[in-house]
């Protein structure tokens, strides 16, 4: 028997630390799906994510015999099996626009997250600080338009957006209130959504 075929349930190998595991728990969080957690140290991974996950990477998926391994992978797929509520535009050009944020998102932002995450101090550190913050204060503007993230209704974007903007204070990111409050508001407003405030591990509770 296979590891796979071992788990009749959908279960996700998640890094309680990671904001690339939290994306996905927000997504089952807002979708209600029922699943089991395994709250993994990525210093010592179980046998089964090796046999699972050519990567032995996390976060990972199983669902039956389908096994994902890439963020960006789970979320779409989640929409897609479970399509209520939809975190992804109906129309073709909003859904490109939507996927193009997560790729600037990942491009931009969760390079300088993985830094200060590895080596929270020094020169590199200070750099990548000043960077991030300074990109968040430039996109904060947008919020004053629209309640969510270039959107009306809450999408994967946020989902990707949401777990840096809970780490920023841990990460020793201080933002001026004055010149981000419809980011701020944002913020707030999506901190207290029930999925949100389910999505969160022990670890990022403590985070705040």
């Amino acid at each position: 028997m296979s590891v796979a075929t071992k788990r009749s349930s959908m279960t996700f190998f998640s890094d309680s630390d990671d904001h690339y595991s939290h994306r996905v728990r927000v997504v089952l969080a807002e979708k209600g799906v029922t699943f089991d957690l395994l709250d993994i140290d990525p210093n010592k991974k179980p046998e089964e994510l090796a046999d699972l996950n050519p990567y032995n990477s996390l976060p990972t998926l199983l669902d039956r015999d389908l096994v994902l391994y890439e963020s960006k992978v789970m979320m779409e797929y989640l929409d897609e099996r479970f399509p209520h509520p939809p975190l992804l535009p109906v129309f073709p050009v909003a859904r490109a626009q939507s996927r193009l944020w997560v790729y600037r998102i990942e491009k931009e932002w969760s390079p300088l997250v993985e830094q200060l995450t590895n080596e929270p101090t020094g020169k590199k550190a200070d750099k990548a600080r000043k960077e991030l913050r300074e990109s968040i204060i430039g996109v904060a503007p947008i919020f004053a338009d629209r309640p969510f993230f270039m959107s009306d209704e809450f999408s994967l974007v946020d989902c990707c957006v949401l777990p840096i903007l809970w780490r920023l204070k841990h990460l020793g990111i201080e933002l001026p209130e004055k010149q981000v409050k419809p980011l701020l508001d944002y913020m707030e407003r999506c901190f207290n959504r029930d999925g949100f405030i389910d999505s969160l591990s022990e670890v990022e509770r403590e985070m705040r």
